[in-house]
């Protein structure tokens, strides 16, 4: 493959992720009692709150939700370390799985469930642990404005960097389809979420398993002499 295919790929496949964390945060938010699995500056700060003794919010759920989260992305720097260079490939393809985990174990789980039980639990931390692999292996990968996960930095780059900010106006096209895939991604899993909380976990796992495909097919063909 080509260099210039390849820089084209890549973005594409991590644009994709990007619109898979709206579906899990609205999931985890809307469907598992106001707890993020992917975003987790929104899972501290929720956390806060709860420990402040903000209504609707719960401790555990939250803490249970970033240990996973660290744990997946533990896994995810070790992967990088011992499974050679396919090793972003086979991370994403650990993730789907874990998706796929979790949308069985939310099969009955009702939207809007608040009572706590080994079903909600495992729903959040089946797909908290597969956002921190992913994470870890996007950090490794490194490209620019495209981590994923969060927008923050994103779109303090479109602002500043923005012509009458006095800026270059770079890269503001990757930047703004961020944006516009995370919030079309959570659009999509507030809307599903309404009927099933299984549903948009399993559609996340089918998506994430092709985007491994996908970079496991960019790798093969840049390795091609």
């Amino acid at each position: 493959m080509k260099d210039s295919e390849n820089v084209i790929a890549t973005p594409a496949i991590l644009l994709v992720l990007t619109a898979v964390t709206g579906i899990v945060d609205a999931v985890s938010f809307l469907g598992t009692g106001r707890v993020f699995t992917a975003n987790m500056t929104g899972n501290i700060v929720l956390l806060g709150f709860a420990l402040g003794g903000a209504r609707g919010l719960s401790i555990s759920r939250s803490s249970v939700a970033l240990g996973a989260f660290l744990a997946g992305a533990v896994a995810g720097g070790r992967m990088a370390g011992v499974s050679g260079v396919r090793w972003v490939s086979r991370a994403f393809l650990l993730e789907a799985l874990f998706m796929g985990f979790a949308a069985a174990a939310a099969i009955g789980l009702g939207s809007e469930s608040t009572s706590d039980s080994v079903q909600l639990y495992a729903v959040i931390a089946l797909s908290a642990l597969a956002m921190g692999l992913r994470n870890a292996a996007v950090r490794k990968l490194g490209v620019p404005d495209l981590t994923t996960t969060v927008l923050t930095l994103t779109l303090t780059g479109l602002a500043a960097d923005a012509r009458f900010a006095g800026g270059g106006n770079s890269r503001w096209q990757r930047r703004l389809t961020a944006v516009a895939a995370m919030l079309a991604g959570a659009f999509a899993g507030a809307r599903m979420v309404i009927r099933s909380i299984s549903l948009p976990l399993a559609i996340c796992g089918v998506i994430t398993a092709t985007c491994a495909v996908a970079h496991l097919q960019i790798d093969s063909k840049r390795r091609q002499p």
